[in-house]
């Protein structure tokens, strides 16, 4: 798949002015020079390595301060990067900030007519589009009014019409759908999704975890200008949401050490393990028929995966998923307590829960376990294991897929020189 953005090796340094320096020109000869020279410089964004394919859905979220939009504007190519590069594969549109762009005594059309030509159309391509752009906008009654009459909501609603009917390559998008009625809001969702579906890139900024998880198939955590954790978007939410509500609860935030789990495995936080640890995963145990531990199975035949907790506090009613995905990130199969109809009671101390596949009619491969416990309400992980427990499937040489059903070829009503019996081969 080709990618539509890399960054590599990013940074961008800026001045912290001391909070005393002078205001006026006569401060400025009475305090003197090294009062207006900047204090210090800081790094906003510092080595930020990611790539994006094209056609993918990315979130960058994180605390305000951490450098979202920072990063925007540079992709975008607002500004210029102090270190690293940015690599970007085709027409960029970008809703960085409300209006950026706009000139307040120009009026919507004059606006309409700029921005498009900014954005790399030609004028007879915004002039056939515009009527389509006016609509929707839903300002036929305004366009010839000056922008500065437009309310921010109105600027917005222009903005993003503009945006959209430039048929961009990749789409940068900084938190502005905040702004806008509920209607319109889910009109731009609606918009983004048909961009999505189209093979259209986007970058999204934004503080809301549930539009990130239901459009992003990625997401991007920064912390204070670093990338604090990267990946499947669920996964990075996840984690995103379970540090906030730590903190929330006046809890040390998630910086545990390197840990293992009882057969080996190497824990990370932020690398292949998430969540706020209230209630801990000790290990997952890959077991055969017999209840023998195992890490290669023929397809087809029953796993159980057991998974050891342990709750120091009493943590009610969670919810236990288990995953299967290939070494890619690609989901073969996902469940949990919650589609079983298992309601888990509160839990506290150690304990161990098991998930019984009766087969595992998958094509030959590695694949990974991976095992999670959740709030009840799935707001945020306790507790996520990703990629730390791999397991080896056997299949004949020659199937492709990800499924391997039990199957049989039948021969049968076919001519032959002589007459046969029906001849089954199963498998």
């Amino acid at each position: 798949m080709s990618q539509a953005i890399i960054v590599k090796d990013l940074g961008k340094r800026f001045r912290r002015f001391d909070p005393h320096r002078p205001k006026t020109l006569q401060e400025l000869f009475l305090k003197g020079l090294h009062r207006f020279r900047a204090a210090e410089h800081f790094w906003g964004l510092k080595n930020i390595n990611f790539n994006v394919n094209s056609g993918c859905a990315v979130g960058i979220i994180g605390h305000n301060g951490a450098g979202k939009s920072t990063l925007l504007r540079l992709i975008g190519g607002v500004g210029l990067p102090d270190k690293g590069v940015i690599w970007t594969q085709g027409r960029i549109g970008a809703l960085l900030d409300l209006g950026a762009g706009f000139h307040p005594d120009l009026t919507g059309r004059e606006n309409v007519f700029i921005s498009g030509v900014i954005a790399g159309l030609t004028r007879r391509k915004v002039a056939e589009r515009f009527e389509a752009i006016v609509n929707f906008a839903e300002l036929e009654a305004f366009i010839d009014n000056p922008l500065r009459t437009y309310s921010t909501g109105m600027q917005m609603r222009l903005a993003f019409a503009v945006a959209a009917h430039i048929d961009p390559d990749i789409l940068l998008i900084d938190e502005v759908l905040a702004v806008g009625d509920v209607a319109f809001q889910r009109k731009c969702l609606d918009r983004i999704a048909r961009f999505k579906s189209n093979g259209c890139t986007i970058l999204l900024v934004s503080h809301d975890a549930t539009l990130v998880k239901g459009l992003c198939d990625e997401a991007v955590w920064l912390r204070q200008g670093q990338v604090a954790a990267q990946g499947a978007a669920e996964v990075v939410v996840g984690q995103y949401t379970a540090e906030m509500t730590a903190e929330t609860r006046r809890r040390t935030p998630v910086t545990q050490p390197v840990l293992r789990t009882a057969d080996g495995s190497e824990l990370q936080i932020n690398k292949n393990r998430f969540g706020s640890l209230e209630i801990e995963i000790k290990t997952a145990h890959l077991l055969d028929s017999l209840g023998n531990p195992v890490s290669e199975l023929e397809s087809g035949e029953p796993l159980q995966v057991q998974i050891e907790y342990d709750a120091p506090r009493p943590v009610a009613a969670p919810i236990f998923s288990v995953t299967v995905s290939r070494e890619d990130g690609f989901i073969c199969y996902d469940t949990s307590t919650v589609v079983a109809g298992l309601e888990v009671p509160e839990l506290q101390g150690q304990g161990k829960i098991s998930l019984h596949l009766q087969r595992l009619d998958l094509i030959g491969g590695t694949y990974y376990l991976d095992v999670g416990i959740y709030e009840r309400n799935w707001t945020y992980a306790y507790d996520y294991h990703w990629h730390v427990y791999p397991l080896l499937v056997h299949s004949p040489l020659g199937e492709k897929g990800v499924l391997r059903p039990p199957h049989f070829w039948q021969l049968d009503n076919m001519p032959t020189r002589q007459a046969a019996q029906p001849v089954l081969h199963r498998v």
